[in-house]
């Protein structure tokens, strides 16, 4: 197993484990100053991650996240970050209110894209999760085959995508679910893409870029969707976790979620071979890696890691706690 380092927001900073030479492991806790959203790793500076935070603005870590130095946008609430897997030093950051900002330099200088402001539905945009009650940027999924491509998930109102870099914006897309939890593309296919959320089905699946979206829904037998994610080989194969309500999905210990899979024929089964179920503790991050086919990664909101190695027949827990996932994870 070639992961190494696992990172995870705790609501009061960072969590960071991570895997010696000898196989141990070493879990501590970073940034704990800051009240940190959202975090995302640089594909082409290995070790290079990047922090939103509620107050503070972005930080970056050149070190797997071991220390930490502000990279801009302070006063910002961040709520989402992603680095292109295109094109070197391109970062996108979502905020509350709902702005998209971009930089060109590895978040030395940023620039907002005025024209997120312009899209018609932001009107009707609203957020019961937390006060003030404002919409939000809760994810950015940039295209892995497109550079102009981006689709942003709002929590809660649209699915809204860009095809020239964000330069114009196209409003709500057909399907697609309005209450976003997490939206991803696949990892090399830029046709397919992918969304957990509360509203709908709790689960949308596009494969034309996210232009269009449907939501497959046999074999459901709950609504509330939170993370998504995919095989690195086969985009057909994918993960989304599910509890029946909100108040479940953020109860403590009482979540009453599973995580479920689809292999592309329009059902979905319930995973097991080893997860407690139902899963007392929501699986706030499902996470696949191109270095690591078959193999897909749960963090729950307790702060225990699961790992398959087979897509999700077997798992076995990982011997590390993360404190608490609140409510991202992500690996390098």
């Amino acid at each position: 197993m070639m992961i190494k380092t696992f990172l995870s927001t705790t609501g009061k900073g960072i969590s960071r484990a991570a895997c010696g030479l000898n196989g141990s492991w070493f879990v501590e806790q970073t940034l704990e100053n800051q009240e940190v959203t959202c975090l995302a790793a640089d594909p082409f500076r290995p070790g290079a991650v990047y922090a939103g935070t509620r107050a503070s603005g972005i930080f970056t870590s050149l070190d797997g996240g071991q220390s930490w130095t502000p990279t801009g946008l302070a006063g910002q609430v961040i709520k989402a970050i992603t680095a292109s897997p295109l094109i070197p030093g391109m970062l996108f950051a979502g905020t509350k209110p709902a702005c998209l900002f971009r930089s060109l330099d590895y978040g030395l200088h940023w620039e907002e894209l005025s024209s997120f402001r312009g899209i018609f539905s932001r009107h009707f945009w609203f957020s019961p999760a937390e006060p003030p009650f404002s919409a939000y940027i809760q994810e950015i999924a940039l295209s892995p085959t497109d550079p102009a491509m981006i689709l942003a998930g709002i929590e809660a109102g649209a699915v809204v995508r860009s095809v020239d870099g964000g330069k114009t914006w196209q409003d709500h897309r057909p399907g697609a679910l309005r209450d976003c939890h997490s939206i991803k593309f696949h990892a090399s296919n830029g046709n397919w893409a992918y969304e957990g959320g509360g509203s709908g089905g709790g689960v949308a699946i596009s494969q034309d870029g996210g232009n269009t979206w449907k939501q497959p829904k046999t074999g459901l037998d709950r609504h509330y969707g939170w993370a998504c994610a995919a095989d690195p080989q086969d985009p057909a194969i994918c993960y989304v976790s599910i509890s029946p309500s909100p108040s479940k999905a953020h109860s403590d210990g009482n979540s009453q979620a599973y995580i479920f899979r689809s292999t592309g024929n329009g059902r979905w089964e319930k995973l097991g071979g080893g997860l407690p179920q139902p899963l007392s503790h929501m699986p706030y991050a499902l996470l696949t890696h191109l270095s690591e086919p078959g193999c897909v990664f749960a963090g729950m909101s307790n702060g225990d890691v699961w790992s398959s190695r087979d897509r999700g027949e077997t798992w076995e827990q990982l011997p590390i706690n993360l404190q608490s996932i609140h409510r991202h994870m992500i690996m390098i």
